[in-house]
C-alpha cells in the first residue's frame, strides 16, 4: 500500500506544525520520520492516521492513489504502535491482540476459532507464543511492545504507524528491539512509517530517511545518503557529533585556520563566508604535520573506554574538537594529555550559502 501526503499545512493557533509538506511512500516501505521536538514529525504521522486533519485549502492523503483525507480512522484500516503501549491492564495478553477483531461491526467480525487462530499467528510472529495468558504488568516493556505490535497488526492494516515505539525503554532493550523490527519488517512488508528523535535507530531500521525541521522536510534520502551527503547544515549537525569551523571561500579555495583545500563549487574573485564540518572519526592525529593540511592542537583528554577511542584536543585558536579512532591506532599513537600533535582531516564538508556543499576528500 503506498502512501502520498501532497501539501499538507497543519495550524495549531499561531503555530505552524507543518508547511506545505509533500511525501510518497512506496508500497511495502519502511520510512522514519526522524526529527527535534516540534519538527513536525508526530503531527504529519496523525494526520496519516486521520487523527488530525489538514487545515482547510491545504493539501490531501492518499493511501494507494485513493483519496483518504475526510474518512475517520476507523475507515482507514491503519495500525498504531504508541510509545507507552496504550495496553489493557484488566485483559490478558491474548485479549489485547484479540480486541480490535472482537469489536469490529458483526458481519465483519471473525469467527471465535479465526481470532484464536489470528491471535496465536501473531503470538509466535512476534516471539511470545508462550505468554498468551499473562497480562501486560507480568510482561517486561520490550515484551509489552511487542504485544502493543501485535494488536496493531491483527486488522492487516494497509499502513503500520509507530510513534517513538521504543522511546520509555532502556538502551539495551532498544538496541534489541531495533533489529528485531528490522527483521519482521522485512518478513511482512507492511508499509510502515516510524517516528523517531533517535538519529540511530532511523538509520539502523529504515529503508528511507525523511529529516523534518520547523515543519518542512530538510531531506528526504537513503540512511547512507542522509548521514554522508546532508543537504543542509541542519541535517549535517543533527545526524551525530561534529566538529564545526567558520572560514571564508575564494577563487576554488575553502581555508579556515590554519587549513585549506579544493573548492571549485565557488571559482568566483569576490570573497565568502562558508562554513566547514567533519565528522570526529573524519579525522586523523599525526606526530607531525608531514607537510599536508593539518591544525595543530593540544591533547585535552583521554577516553578510550567503548568501542573506539574518544580524544579531546584543543587548537591553537581555542577551539575544542573531538576525535574517533579505532582502538588500535590508538594504542599505537600512545597519546598523553598535554602533548601537542597535528589534526589532518580525511574528509570535510564546505557550506556556502545558496551553493551546494562539497564533499571533500
Amino acid at each position: 500500500m503506498s502512501v502520498e501526503v501532497a501539501h499538507i499545512t497543519k495550524t495549531f493557533g499561531e503555530f505552524r506544525a507543518l508547511n506545505d509538506v509533500s511525501l510518497r511512500i512506496r508500497q511495502g516501505e519502511l520510512v522514519a520520520l526522524l526529527g527535534p521536538s516540534g519538527s513536525g514529525k508526530t503531527t504529519l504521522l496523525r494526520i496519516l492516521a486521520g487523527l488530525e486533519v489538514p487545515d482547510d485549502g491545504s493539501g490531501g492523503v492518499s493511501f494507494h492513489e485513493e483519496v483518504v483525507t475526510n474518512q475517520p480512522v476507523g475507515k482507514r484500516q491503519v495500525g498504531f504502535v504508541f510509545q507507552h503501549y496504550a495496553l489493557f491492564r484488566h485483559m490478558s495478553v491474548f485479549e489485547n491482540i484479540a480486541f480490535p477483531l472482537r469489536v469490529r461491526p458483526r458481519r465483519q467480525r471473525p469467527s471465535f476459532e479465526e481470532i484464536r487462530r489470528r491471535v496465536m499467528e501473531l503470538l509466535e510472529l512476534v516471539q511470545l507464543s508462550g505468554v498468551g495468558k499473562r497480562y501486560p504488568s507480568q510482561l517486561s516493556g520490550g515484551q509489552r511492545q511487542r504485544v502493543a505490535l501485535a494488536r496493531a497488526l491483527a486488522v492487516e492494516p494497509r499502513v503500520l504507524l509507530l510513534d517513538e515505539p521504543f522511546g520509555a525503554l532502556d538502551a539495551q532493550v532498544r538496541q534489541e528491539l531495533r533489529g528485531w523490527l528490522r527483521r519482521l519488517h522485512q518478513e511482512i512488508h507492511v508499509t510502515s512509517v516510524l517516528v523517531t528523535h533517535d538519529q540511530e535507530e532511523a538509520l539502523e531500521v529504515a529503508d528511507r530517511v525523511v529529516v523534518m525541521n520547523a515543519g518542512r522536510i530538510e531531506q528526504d534520502g537513503t540512511p547512507e545518503q542522509v548521514f554522508h551527503q546532508p543537504a543542509s547544515e541542519f541535517v549535517m549537525r543533527f545526524l551525530g557529533q561534529v566538529n564545526v569551523f567558520h572560514g571564508r571561500v575564494h577563487k576554488g579555495r575553502a581555508s579556515f585556520e590554519d587549513m585549506a583545500f579544493d573548492y571549485p563549487h565557488y571559482p568566483h574573485d569576490q570573497e565568502q563566508r562558508a562554513t566547514v564540518y567533519m565528522r570526529p572519526h573524519e579525522l586523523d592525529i599525526h606526530r607531525s604535520s608531514n607537510g599536508v593540511p593539518s591544525l595543530a592542537a593540544r591533547v585535552e583528554r583521554l577516553n578510550p573506554a567503548g568501542s573506539s577511542a574518544k580524544v579531546v584536543l584543543r587548537t591553537q585558536q581555542g577551539q575544542d574538537l573531538l576525535v574517533d579512532m579505532p582502538l588500535e591506532r590508538f594504542r599505537q599513537l600512545g597519546l598523553a594529555p598535554g602533548e601537542e600533535v597535528f589534526v589532518v582531516a580525511k574528509a570535510a564538508r564546505v557550506f556556502v550559502p545558496d551553493i551546494a556543499p562539497e564533499y571533500m576528500i
